[in-house]
């Protein structure tokens, strides 16, 4: 699987839960001016706010991807990648909570956001600062894009990310709620079996077990080819 499709279907399928993280901040969010074509303008920057945070943190993790790559040790990173994710498909399956952790994380971001809508921040703005919340999703797609082994495919991968995320979180900003809340639960379950799959490939592939596409046995080829 490519590295585009891998990245747009883990966005595609988890903006389920950014509309229930992110949502209500993208819904506080003012249109300033009135008319459907701001409107579409105002969410389509949020949008793009979103995936321009996605991208530089897509940089910064590829530069450390690439740095593990050069030190011949991707093999090892890719297992404990597919180890963490599946850790917290664990936590997600069997209900274990961090709501005290993320609370403090989430504070200095609550507070930048507020400070934000306060001074009418154009939906650009916010939509970078947004990106930059700290959200157990982006976490899983940075940690692919981690295994990228390349500042470039990190960057592309991350984009691909945002974009999966963007047809869902759009469509509810211009029409809140048009999803019932038993379609979003039955999709949010999904999620931990998708992070449950993702592990076990990211293992295998650092098994290099000479499995075509599965886990190939040639090291140092990047995880997402």
């Amino acid at each position: 699987m490519s590295v585009q499709y891998l990245a747009f279907l883990i966005g595609l399928m988890g903006s389920v839960h950014c509309l229930g993280m992110c949502g209500p901040l993208a819904f506080a969010v003012p249109t300033l001016k009135k008319g459907w074509g701001f409107l579409v303008l105002d969410k389509l920057s949020y949008q793009g706010g979103r995936i321009i945070s996605y991208c530089i943190l897509g940089a910064v993790i590829g530069f450390i991807g690439r740095q593990i790559w050069l030190a011949g040790v991707q093999q090892y990173l890719s297992m404990l990648s597919g180890l963490l994710i599946l850790i917290a498909a664990a936590a997600k399956l069997f209900h274990f909570s961090a709501g005290r952790i993320n609370a403090k994380l989430l504070q200095p971001f609550n507070q930048l956001f507020g400070y934000a809508l306060k001074h009418k921040a154009n939906h650009l703005i916010i939509g970078i600062v947004n990106g930059f919340l700290p959200c157990g999703l982006v976490y899983l797609a940075l940690t692919g894009a981690l295994n990228t082994g390349s500042v470039n495919t990190a960057v592309e991968y991350m984009f691909w990310y945002g974009l999966g995320t963007v047809p869902l979180m759009f469509i509810a900003g211009i029409s809140a709620g048009f999803t019932s809340v038993l379609f979003k639960q039955k999709l949010n379950k999904m999620i931990p079996y998708m992070m449950v799959i993702l592990g076990f490939w990211f293992i295998l592939r650092g098994l290099e077990l000479n499995i075509p596409y599965l886990s190939p046995a040639k090291a140092g080829t990047a995880i997402c080819n």
